[in-house]
């Protein structure tokens, strides 16, 4: 009764006062009050702890590991950050803001990727890619199908019966396989020209990504790349007389492409793995090349012969020697030198005729001397003379002779007989072979 009269008293009091009274809770009220009070505490103190993990956490997402083989591009709000060498991250551990503020694209440098283009192949069943004989196919349609099989177009050999007048020539197809391996050398310029920059999926990484970016593009230019290359080949130069400059040839092309869209990739190597003539005409194609050999052989051998003739008949500079002679035009000096350089059977007779002019001339010289010296006795007593120089030029003559033989004619019953004795003497036979 006192506690509820003195609460009384003050409720009056508090009214005189001109204030609001508010009820006092009871015991239990306030203990649920401390109650909530305290859980929220706890609550706002878990939110804080999860707050600061989370940060940590945020924060921690900043760590980048960048490969041995890789160098990084880092976007700050989708841009390119920094400058010069400082644009590039190269490997190892780096601390960076989080996405969004920063984002880091990994670009394999050193990875040699290789690609293959089978968009000139033939098709082939599941199960037939292992047999690419074509003497012996597994199967062989009666026709190509362009909307199926894969070719190349090939320039053909000129026809005589029009080329003098239009220069066409016919086409011939084959289908090849190509092996292309590349290497990113410049990252940004890949990034900005080349790669699509999609988001990664579970299990992927970026190599992954930017292999699977690429591949139609550089498929592409390798195709375009052989399709205007090969047209200006034969199937014969293609297969296998130019075999190495069609492939730089291709190559060079791609490489060209590649850097006229400043793609940042450059050709490591090339390779033609299969490359075979149309199936359906096997056993024409066949007969054709075989004819082709023959007459590529022919033409070789009867080079390799003039190129032996001349080199024999007058050296190394025949051909050289005979378009001078032909050319009036030729400057002396030229000639000359030309001819300074002679070798072979020309010049050994050359040699001969100078030496047999040079007898001549020497005889000439010694006959005229002979005739002077005896001009004054022949004079006087040329009967004389003319005997003495008669047989000196008999003794002359059989000095040089084996076997000599004397006939004296004799008188017989029927007048002057000459007797010739026809048999030889055996032994002067092989005295006169000995000495040859």
């Amino acid at each position: 009764m006192t506690e509820q009269q003195n609460n009384h008293a003050e409720q009056q009091g508090d009214n005189k006062a001109g204030m609001p009274v508010s009820p006092t809770p009871p015991d239990s009220q306030q203990q649920g009050y401390r109650y909530l009070s305290n859980a929220l505490k706890v609550s706002f103190t878990l939110l804080k702890i999860i707050m600061i993990v989370l940060i940590v956490i945020f924060l921690a997402s900043g760590f980048r590991t960048i490969g041995p083989d890789e160098r990084a591009l880092v976007l700050r709000f989708g841009k390119i950050r920094g400058a010069g060498e400082n644009r590039l991250l190269k490997p190892g551990y780096k601390l960076l803001f989080p996405y969004p503020i920063h984002e880091v694209v990994k670009i394999p440098v050193e990875k040699k990727i290789d690609l293959a283009v089978n968009t000139f192949w033939y098709y082939q069943k599941p199960g037939e890619e292992m047999s690419e004989d074509v003497t012996n196919p597994v199967y062989v349609p009666p026709d190509l199908n362009p909307l199926s099989d894969g070719y190349n177009i090939l320039r053909g050999q000129k026809q005589k019966a029009f080329a003098v007048a239009s220069g066409a020539s016919d086409y011939n197809i084959a289908h090849s396989k190509w092996v292309l391996t590349y290497q990113i050398t410049n990252p940004e310029r890949f990034y900005r020209n080349v790669l699509v920059n999609e988001k990664l999926q579970a299990g992927q990484n970026y190599a992954d990504t930017i292999e699977q970016s690429v591949t139609p593009v550089l498929r592409n230019i390798v195709a375009d790349a052989v399709v205007t290359a090969m047209v200006e080949y034969t199937i014969e130069e293609a297969l296998s007389g130019k075999v190495s400059a069609v492939i730089e040839h291709v190559r060079k092309l791609a490489q060209n492409k590649l850097d006229e869209t400043e793609s940042g990739i450059r050709i490591v190597s090339l390779q033609r793995t299969s490359f075979t003539w149309p199936r359906q005409v096997d056993k024409a194609f066949q007969a054709a090349h075989k004819a082709t050999n023959t007459k590529e052989k022919t033409i070789t051998e009867a080079k390799l012969y003039a190129e032996k003739t001349l080199n024999e008949t007058a050296g190394p500079v025949a051909e050289d020697l005979v378009r001078s002679l032909e050319d009036a035009n030729t400057p002396g000096d030229q000639f000359a030198g030309l001819w300074s350089q002679l070798a072979g059977e020309a010049q050994e007779q050359i040699a001969q005729a100078m030496a047999y002019r040079t007898q001549v001339v020497e005889n000439a010289k010694a006959n005229a001397e002979y005739l002077i010296r005896v001009l004054p006795q022949y004079r006087k007593r040329p009967q004389l003379v003319l005997q003495k120089i008669y047989q000196d030029a008999i003794e002359r003559v059989l000095n040089e002779v084996d076997e000599k033989m004397i006939i004296q004619p004799t008188q017989g019953l029927h007048g002057a007989e000459i007797r010739i004795q026809l048999n030889r003497d055996p032994s002067l036979k092989k005295k006169s072979e000995g000495t040859k």
